[in-house]
C-alpha cells in the first residue's frame, strides 16, 4: 500500500499539523501558560517535547521532574488554546480538496480533545467531511505513541489496520501507526516545520514516506 500499491480502505487523518496549521499556535498557548505558573518551556521545547502528543503527557513530563502542574493549569490551557484557535486557526492549504476527493473512507483521530478538534474543524470549515467519524485520546487508555488510538479508529471504521493508510505530523504520531500495523505517511507542510527538517524527523521515526505538500497527495 505504499506508492505504485493499491489504495487503501481507510485513511486516517491526525488533526493538528495534518488538516489545521495548529502547532506553532498550541505550543505558544503552551509555553505562555505554564510562563503564568513559574514554569520556562521555549515553543522550540514544547514543539520537541510535545508535538503529536495529548495534554496528560504534559503533565506526566512534569511529574517525572518532580513537579505537579497545578489543578488549574489544564483549564486555563484549553481556554486559551480555544480563544486563540477561534480567532487565528487555519486550514493546511490543500487539505479540503484532498479530502472532497477521496474515493475512499476517511477518519480523524487526534490526540487532542474533542472540544479542540470539533472547533479547529469548524473554524476551517473541514468539520463537514468527517460528521462524527472524529477519534481522540480521551477515547483510550494509551495516547499516542501507543497504537490504541488509531486501532479503536480503525475498529470503530470497521477496516483492517494493514490496510489503512495514516497521514500524520509527528514523530509519537508515525510510532502510534507503525505500531498499529499501518502504513503511514508523514506531512511536514505546516507551519512547525518551516525552521525543521520534518523529512528526516518523520522519516526516522519509520514514515513509509514524507511529503510537504497536500496537493502531491497521490504523487509517488
Amino acid at each position: 500500500m505504499d506508492q505504485g500499491r493499491p489504495k487503501p480502505d481507510l485513511i486516517i487523518f491526525d488533526c493538528d499539523g495534518v488538516l489545521v496549521d495548529s502547532e506553532l499556535l498550541s505550543c505558544r498557548c503552551l509555553s505562555e501558560v505554564l510562563a503564568e505558573f513559574g514554569f520556562v518551556l521555549s515553543v522550540e521545547q514544547a514543539l520537541e517535547l510535545f508535538l503529536g502528543r495529548s495534554t496528560r503527557a504534559i503533565e506526566q513530563h512534569y511529574r517525572d521532574l518532580g513537579r505537579v502542574v497545578p489543578d488549574d493549569f489544564l483549564p486555563r490551557l484549553k481556554s486559551r488554546v480555544l480563544k486563540t484557535f477561534a480567532a487565528s486557526l487555519e486550514p493546511i492549504s490543500g487539505a479540503g480538496a484532498v479530502i472532497s476527493g477521496l474515493t475512499v473512507p476517511s477518519c480523524v483521530a487526534s490526540s487532542s480533545d474533542i472540544d479542540r478538534v470539533s472547533l479547529s474543524l469548524d473554524v476551517t470549515g473541514l468539520r463537514a467531511h468527517f460528521g462524527d467519524r472524529i477519534y481522540t485520546a480521551q477515547m483510550v487508555s494509551h495516547g499516542k505513541p501507543a497504537p490504541d488510538l488509531f486501532l479503536y479508529a480503525a475498529d470503530k471504521m470497521g477496516a483492517d489496520p494493514a490496510r489503512t493508510l495514516v497521514i500524520e505530523d509527528s514523530v509519537s504520531g508515525v510510532q502510534a501507526g507503525k505500531a498499529a500495523g499501518m502504513t503511514v505517511w508523514g506531512f511536514v507542510g505546516g507551519g512547525h516545520y518551516s525552521t525543521r527538517d520534518g523529512r528526516a524527523i518523520l522519516s526516522a521515526a519509520g514514515a513509509d514516506r514524507v511529503f510537504a505538500r497536500m496537493s502531491d497527495f497521490w504523487e509517488a
